[in-house]
């Protein structure tokens, strides 16, 4: 089918426009003559001769997703069948690339096929986990309540991956500034003042020496030491890329002083709530362990949940090889096992995941609070050692005078 673009009237003579699907300009114009819109006129919208490009379209973000889980769960729940909800959502749809995702599932669910099986095959915008999720939603006849729980664990997920990226994008972001300014510093700054000095054909100070020296060093090995940064993050990716180098990458990362006790809260409160939130939906345990593995995000933590599937498919509770793992807190381990003996093991973790969502609050705010003051000693160590090393010639010969 094609993509019509139409503007009108409507019955209180108001201009009104939209796109519309359709065989036929004549279809367009008898379907809006039906809605009461007049002197419409319709023209086949242009073809982006850019939608066959795929780094040149917008990506489909989690945002996305989440609105979408919360307009179809509403829509759902008002008992409108599958198929108008994703012809309604596809409609309003702004994303062009969700728009044509949209499109193919609805054309999927057309020829029969299940609205999970639909999904998997987006894998880069449904994960493993939403599509399982479902079809336990499917299967159950809670479509509705599914989606529902779909989007407050994917809000509670961005959030908490907000609140990570946000602890490791202030340092960040504040070192490559020192780094750019020393660099200029040395670069630009240094040399004007090493021609002033040398007119004055006196001995300089030791500090001023030595930041002469580093000055010409940086100007004339500036092509390899940006060559050398470049490599170094290069041959770091090429490490992680490779399936033993990011274990031992990854077991490092979670042994890390300050930075691995944010990564293990982090871990846990993304297990529980993805178990929690999986168990809760109807999906077996062994499959929400799978799920979960994959989507962990630290091979050390996967292999860990791997253990605990094992341990599971033995005969053996999942608290006793969370504990084993060294991974998991002792304290999320035995709340786990109250809740395997109770058979509220999904509210249980449920409740370990807002413990520990509070928790890695808190470990941002202490990380924050810990590196502003380094940060802060650091570039005025830095930054004021070189000014000082540069004016203390100045100052000894106002001194002599």
């Amino acid at each position: 089918m094609k993509v019509f673009l139409w503007k009108g009237k409507n019955p209180k003579n108001r201009t009104v426009k939209g796109e519309m699907e359709a065989e036929t300009p004549e279809q367009v114009k008898a379907s809006l003559q039906r809605r009461k819109i007049s002197s419409v006129k319709v023209k086949e919208k242009p073809k982006d001769i850019f939608e066959n490009i795929a780094f040149l379209q917008p990506k489909v973000t989690e945002a996305d997703v989440i609105i979408f889980c919360r307009q179809f769960s509403t829509m759902i729940d008002a008992g409108l069948p599958l198929l108008q909800c994703l012809d309604i959502l596809q409609a309003q749809q702004e994303n062009p690339t969700f728009k044509k995702i949209l499109k193919n599932i609805k054309d999927s669910v057309e020829t029969g096929e299940t609205f999970a099986d639909a999904l998997a095959k987006h894998p880069k915008v449904f994960d493993e986990l939403f599509v399982n999720m479902v079809a336990a939603g499917e299967a159950g006849g809670i479509l509705d309540i599914i989606l529902q729980r779909l989007s407050a664990y994917m809000e509670k997920m961005a959030k908490l991956k907000s609140q990570v990226k946000g602890a490791m994008t202030y340092p960040a972001i504040t070192m490559a500034i020192a780094c750019l300014v020393v660099g200029v510093i040395l670069v630009f700054v240094i040399p004007v003042f090493t021609e002033l000095f040398e007119s004055m054909e006196k001995a300089l100070p030791t500090p001023t020496l030595m930041v002469v020296a580093l000055s010409n060093f940086v100007i004339h090995n500036v092509i390899y030491i940006i060559g050398g940064i470049i490599a170094s993050i290069f041959i770091f990716k090429k490490i992680y890329a490779n399936p033993r180098g990011r274990i031992i990458l990854d077991d490092m990362f979670l042994k890390l002083p300050v930075f691995g006790i944010l990564i293990k809260k982090v871990a846990v409160a993304k297990f529980t709530r993805t178990m929690g939130t999986m168990m809760s939906s109807g999906v077996s345990i062994l499959e929400a362990l799978e799920i979960v593995a994959k989507t962990s995000g630290n091979r050390t933590v996967e292999f860990a949940i791997g253990d605990v599937r094992l341990g599971i498919s033995e005969g053996r509770s999942m608290a006793d090889p969370l504990l084993e793992s060294g991974v998991f807190p002792s304290m999320v381990c035995s709340m786990i096992a109250v809740g395997e003996s109770t058979g509220a093991l999904d509210e249980m973790l449920g409740k370990i995941a807002d413990f520990y969502d509070e928790e890695v609050d808190q470990a941002v705010k202490n990380l924050t609070d810990l590196i502003e003051p380094f940060l802060l000693v650091f570039l005025g160590t830095v930054i004021g050692g070189l000014v000082i090393a540069m004016y203390l010639p100045i100052f000894t010969m106002a001194g002599g005078l």
